[in-house]
């Protein structure tokens, strides 16, 4: 029976990565919106709720260009994955703001 023991290479190419439960938890957002300069992208995550017009960054991500490509690409993989599970996630029209649903398409709310 072969050793199934971790040589010092495999160690060194592990990483150990916590996830405290604070983050665990998560942040809900409904709209990103994707900046850049030449160094960097900035992702800013937003929670837009219906009848209030102002909404506030729930949280920044701050990539390289680098990063930013290799997290496209895993994107585009993982909704591969989950259209072949699941089937095709509808996308907004062009022409209707890019699918953002600003009223949420309810009923004004009234007091």
């Amino acid at each position: 029976m072969a050793d199934q023991t971790p040589t010092n290479d495999q160690n060194k190419n592990q990483l150990n990565i916590e996830l405290k439960e604070d983050v665990a938890d998560g942040i809900y957002s409904n709209l990103a919106i994707i900046t850049h300069s030449n160094a960097e992208f900035v992702a800013d995550f937003v929670r837009v709720m219906p009848g209030i017009p102002k909404a506030r960054v729930k949280a920044r991500i701050v990539l390289t260009p680098q990063h930013a490509k290799r997290l496209m690409r895993a994107l585009q993989d993982n909704i591969q994955k989950y259209e072949s599970v699941h089937g095709a996630i509808p996308e907004g029209k062009p022409n209707d703001g890019g699918g953002i649903p600003m009223n949420f398409g309810g009923p004004t709310a009234q007091a």
